[in-house]
Parts: structure tokens; sequence; C-alpha cells
């Protein structure tokens, strides 16, 4: 499995070289701005792309813009977000384009090497990564009355942020100790409450959710 990886922090940068080599990964580049990163993904058509948020030159959003012109050219290139910012505008345009693999990581909150690994792989196989904060942030968006979160109860709010990592009924019903059947019904009754139809596709639950808030803001 190819890997184009974009961070600007040589430490970092080699200590993810190393980790995702020793894990198997092939390293296609590994770069530290902007510019090499839309060249590399452009030149190594990699299985998946890790990249940071914030690269020179302009150390803003350099990577997720960079992430969201590869995808207009090669639609359903799966893309790992790693970073210490949620910059919600672009997050959601790359989260809610429904095709290939996506993820956020915010880098304080990996915790080890298989939880990083396990979501690249889930990436690049067309699968979500989310890391809860991230999602709260962009559903907490929407203010007012009507906030989409208010409506859910703690339990249905903690089986949202497990869907959204990408888990499965079963996988978040092994986590929880509760029955497939317990955490079908709470997915019902979050999409009831929010509005959307009902799917037994991970990526695309995730996706309608934030479809719904880009929708409504």
């Amino acid at each position: 499995m190819r890997v184009v990886l974009a961070e600007d922090l040589f430490l970092l940068r080699d200590g993810l070289v190393r980790l995702l080599q020793a894990h198997g990964f092939e390293i296609a580049a590994a770069v530290a701005s902007g510019p090499e990163l839309t060249r590399a993904l452009a030149e190594e058509e990699p299985d998946v792309a890790v990249i940071d948020v914030r690269l020179p030159p302009s150390q803003t959003d350099e990577g997720l813009q960079c992430a969201l012109e590869a995808r207009r050219r090669r639609p359903g290139l799966p893309v790992l977000v790693l970073s210490q910012h949620v910059e919600q505008l672009y997050a959601r345009e790359l989260l809610a384009d429904g095709s290939g693999g996506v993820g956020y990581l915010l880098k304080d909150r990996v915790f080890d090497a298989e939880q990083f690994v396990d979501a690249v792989r889930r990436v690049a196989s067309g699968g979500t990564a989310m890391d809860p904060q991230v999602i709260q942030q962009l559903l907490a968006r929407r203010s007012g009355k009507n906030r989409p979160l208010a409506r859910l109860t703690p339990r249905e709010l903690e089986v949202l942020e497990l869907m959204a990592q990408g888990r499965t009924n079963a996988a978040i019903a092994a986590r929880l100790v509760v029955t497939e059947r317990a955490i079908a019904k709470h997915t019902a009754n979050i999409f009831a409450k929010l509005g959307l139809e009902v799917s037994d596709d991970d990526n695309r639950r995730v996706l309608a959710v934030l479809a719904y808030l880009d929708h409504g803001r």
C-alpha cells in the first residue's frame, strides 16, 4: 500500500515514515510543504494520502486545500488528515464530497501505533476514521434552538460518535457491551431525530450527517 505523507515537522514526519514502513506500508513520498504535496499526489498516485492541515508556505490550510484539489483531479482519493486543528470549512467540504475513504484525526488524541495504523488502513480501503472531537465541533457549528445534538440522548450521542469514527453496528455493540439490535435501534432513532434516512453504509452515514448540517446552516 503506497502512502504520500505531508508533515512539515521533520521529527514527526520521520517518525511517521518509520512507523508506517514498520507496518508494511510503502512511502511513495514524504514532503514538508503544500507545493511538494501537490506534486507528489499528482506524480505518485498513492493508495492513501496522510496530510497535516497547516503546511508551508501559508501555514494555514494548505494541506487540506491540496487534498481537495487532488480529489477533484482524482475522485475518490483516500485522504487521512492528521492535525492539531479542526479547519471546519475545508474539513466539511472534504468529508461531504461523498467519494473515497476519508479520515480526520487530532494529533494529540492518537494514543498508540495500532490506532493510527488501523485508521490509515481503514481510510485506504474506502472507510472512515473520525476523531469524536472533530465530529463534535462540526456538528456543534449548527446553532440555535434546532441544534441536532440537543435532540439526542447521551447514549445516542455515544453511538453517533462511534458511528462517526467509521465503526460498524457490530463494532459499536462490542464496544458498548450491548446487542447489535440495541445499536440498530439507537441508530434508527439518531437518523429519525436528525431527519435522515437510515443507511447501513458507515461512510454514507457520516457523510449524510455532515451533508444535512451543511444544508441547514
